[in-house]
């Protein structure tokens, strides 16, 4: 309950952000499924027209349920802003992102928009970005590959995610890839380390978003709302 009350507050200070007219790329999650309802609402109450880029098929349906209009990049390769949730964020503006699985269009949506915003609620702060597990997307051809490449060339090892329940085996991103979870004990430069795995064949996105920080990272606490910049 908590943490629906401090992702609530974060996606109320985000409100803010949106105004009439613009281009939105929209991330996935559950902190962003909490702003878009009260998004619609005042999009509903103040005769607003925006234009959303959705980062996933979970996203998508929700913006068809509320009716709201959807393009494309390939329509709008430069959205105005967009609006992102995360799995572990640092004061440094570095963030680990695919717990949904959706890593790799938040990636291309973030990067590509003008400038981009997270909102997360503040047990999502850690001094350590390394403390948290990254997804990587993979070709499903390769994934054994990958995680002998990942052994010989960063010393680490990872797991294929697996489906919870509803499905058995792998989980299946909305581009028909696998996800691989892996931990990695280092003191990296997360940006430099972003560039390296993508090196590997056979891994098509990695959840380090450093390349390109967000404009800010919106937190929702239990006490009160704050910015990281």
């Amino acid at each position: 309950m908590n943490k629906n009350i401090m992702k609530r507050k974060a996606a109320i200070e985000a409100l803010k952000l949106v105004s009439d007219g613009m281009v939105l790329g929209l991330g996935s999650g559950t902190t962003i499924n909490i702003f878009l309802k009260l998004l619609y609402e005042k999009i509903k109450r103040e005769e607003l027209d925006i234009y959303f880029v959705p980062t996933s098929t979970d996203v998508e349906t929700a913006l068809l349920n509320y009716g709201l209009n959807i393009v494309t990049l390939n329509e709008y390769p430069e959205p105005s802003i967009a609006i992102d949730g995360a799995d572990a964020v640092t004061k440094t503006l570095d963030l680990i992102k695919g717990g949904g699985g959706a890593l790799t269009r938040e990636k291309i949506v973030d990067y590509s928009s003008k400038e981009y915003y997270i909102i997360v609620d503040e047990t999502k702060i850690f001094d350590n970005l390394y403390k948290h597990f990254i997804p990587l997307e993979v070709l499903p051809f390769a994934w054994k590959r990958v995680l002998k490449d990942l052994k010989e060339m960063f010393n680490v090892s990872g797991n294929l995610r697996i489906c919870g329940k509803g499905k058995l085996g792998p989980v299946i991103t909305d581009n028909g890839n696998y996800i691989i979870d892996i931990y990695y004990n280092n003191k990296t430069d997360p940006s430099l380390l972003e560039i390296e795995l993508n090196i590997i064949p056979g891994i098509l996105e990695n959840g380090i978003f450093s390349r390109k920080k967000p404009k800010k990272i919106i937190v929702g606490g239990l006490e009160k709302t704050y910015t990281i910049e």
